[in-house]
């Protein structure tokens, strides 16, 4: 494969790449790079996170070795319960991850508690501390944290462990959605202090809740792998979906982002007297009729709730196999 190639696969359905020129010449200096994300292991893998591991899973396909950080020391900074309950999580989000298509012949997957109570690393996040202010360290904490008045001492720490894991993880691509950037940029800034090389950033776009708001556990604006296919046609069913709006469109996202990745087509089928049966090979192309109002936002609803719960499902048996 070509490298302009490789360059088209890395960014495709991405919201931005620092640098895509960088990008370009690690691919021609190196056969075998190296690209991580790092996860706080959660209770409920759902469509949100898995934006990200589909671009580990294109990064896979043009020869990158892919670092996922099940990040159990992050999460008990974060106050996400005890090592223990951590853990259990972490096992299970792993064998998620694997069933959703991740190759784990080619992903290594380390807890952060494997190399992050090391004296050289926690030495490193103090040269870290000396050199990075309070204001920017807050910039970086994640957003809950960082509308709190008084956030704890471990939640400044956060960003500054994630920067370092870049480096102790021996990684040349760091990949998170866009709410991961400015703890990125710290990296790529303070990192080249402390010895390291500065990371390439990849940057997915942050996927609307089906509701069109911000996704979010509390608002169970999400689809997730434990939904029954009830729940998930149900879900859609009564999604945001204005007719000839994209932005913000949870259904147009889901499209784009899950159902050709998965699929590379979607078939609408619906009444001769709407059109007779339409098959869409491109996104472009359903994009194109959606604006134009050829596609009903009912009709799309219908096709992008059936293949949901078969990728999910397919997804589901894989993980029945792994538990």
């Amino acid at each position: 494969m070509d490298i302009e190639k490789k360059i088209s696969i890395a960014t495709r359905n991405t919201e931005e790449v620092v640098t895509v020129d960088e990008l370009r010449a690690l691919l021609e200096e190196k056969e075998r790079p190296r690209a991580y994300v790092g996860y706080e292991p959660s209770g409920e893998i759902h469509l949100g996170h898995l934006i990200t591991v589909n671009k580990l899973k294109d990064l896979q396909s043009i020869g990158f070795e892919i670092v996922v950080l099940l990040a159990d020391i992050h999460a008990y900074l974060n106050e996400k319960g005890t090592f223990e309950e951590i853990r259990r999580l972490a096992e299970r989000n792993m064998k998620t991850f694997i069933a959703f298509g991740l190759d784990e012949k080619n992903a290594k997957f380390v807890l952060g508690s494997s190399y992050q109570l090391n004296k050289d690393y926690m030495l490193d996040i103090l040269k870290l501390a000396r050199i990075t202010t309070l204001n920017r360290a807050r910039r970086s904490m994640d957003e809950v944290s960082r509308r709190k008045e008084d956030p704890m001492v471990s939640q400044m720490i956060y960003p500054l462990m994630q920067s370092l894991d870049i480096a102790y993880l021996n990684i040349d691509v760091a990949v998170g959605g866009m709410d991961q950037r400015k703890i990125h940029m710290l990296a790529r800034e303070n990192l080249p202090a402390l010895g390291y090389k500065a990371p390439i950033c990849i940057h997915t776009p942050i996927i609307s809740g089906l509701d069109g708001e911000k996704m979010s556990k509390s608002k169970g604006n999400y689809i997730s792998i434990s939904d029954s296919p009830e729940d998930v046609e149900k879900k859609i069913m009564k999604a945001f979906c204005p007719s000839k709006v994209v932005e913000g469109n949870p259904i147009i996202d889901l499209a784009k982002h899950y159902i050709f990745p998965a699929f590379g087509k979607i078939k609408i089928e619906r009444d001769q007297k709407f059109g007779g049966d339409v098959e869409y090979e491109s996104f472009e192309s359903l994009l194109e009729d959606f604006k134009s109002g050829a596609l009903h936002p009912l009709d799309l609803k219908r096709a992008v709730a059936r293949y949901l719960n078969s990728f999910i499902e397919e997804a589901r048996d894989r993980l029945r196999k792994l538990s």
